[in-house]
């Protein structure tokens, strides 16, 4: 492994079981509610999951289970590949409890092996804040597209590269712009959970590696791996800010 994947697996190993359980619930009360609802919880991203049953998904990055266990719900065959025993063990319980399966591999996403799971999936889900954990964006979208059957969709959502230029204010309803967009190196930064413990607790947190990407970093990187982009869509900030906070894009293989 790099020495970012090193040290991102350090702190997604560090009480991150803990952090699911102390946001989302014990694993059993969480599936319960999924079982409900499966769809509810792609949110979002419903549109591009409606007919699911029997289709090969794999969900990269797919942490705690919280997207994987309702696809597998909605019938569709669900394997997740992420960088973290303990997103593994909440994950696991989560399916276990809602009454179905999931195939959870452990590795590097840049270490899938390739010969293995080539030509493998029909769709491909990742969401939430995880292209700033690869330096390399070129590869993984290499890796991305070998994953794929011919004709295979990606479902790319992320964080929205202008958001970390705005800063909030406190007690104001606009932003500061702050000149950190171009050129930003890879850098250290708190795992995403940290702040849900006291600080007794967060103290010896480990640190993540993290690498911003322009938005045409990312858009060339899809390209080039041979994908051809169908859709992209901006979102809004999370309480309906007119601001670009996410995206999904849309691409095919």
């Amino acid at each position: 492994m790099t020495k970012q994947s090193i040290q991102n697996k350090k702190a997604w190993e560090h009480n991150a079981y803990d952090f699911w359980v102390k946001k989302y619930g014990e694993p059993s009360k969480l599936a319960e509610a999924i079982s409900k609802n499966p769809s509810a919880y792609l949110k979002k991203h419903q549109a591009h999951f409606r007919q699911v049953e029997g289709k090969s998904i794999a969900n990269i990055c797919g942490s705690n289970g919280r997207k994987a266990v309702p696809l597998a719900l909605m019938g569709a065959k669900v394997s997740v590949f992420d960088i973290s025993n303990e997103n593994k063990m909440y994950a696991l319980e989560l399916a276990d409890f809602a009454g179905v399966s999931i195939d959870y591999i452990v590795t590097d996403v840049l270490e899938i092996d390739r010969q293995l799971y080539s030509n493998s999936f029909e769709i491909l889900y990742l969401e939430g804040g995880i292209l700033h954990y690869f330096s390399d964006i070129n590869k993984l979208t290499s890796i991305l597209s070998d994953l794929l059957i011919p004709g295979g969709t990606l479902v790319l959502s992320d964080f929205h590269p202008i958001k970390r230029c705005l800063t909030e204010i406190p007690g104001e309803t606009h932003y500061r712009m702050e000149p950190a967009y171009f050129d930003q190196p890879l850098h250290t930064g708190e795992v995403a959970f940290k702040k849900f413990f006291a600080p007794s607790q967060s103290e010896d947190f480990p640190e993540v590696l993290v690498k911003p990407h322009t938005l045409s970093e990312i858009l060339n990187a899809v390209i080039q791996s041979g994908l051809t982009i169908r859709q992209f869509e901006e979102h809004p900030g999370w309480n309906g800010e007119n601001i670009p906070w996410e995206y999904t894009l849309i691409a095919e293989k």
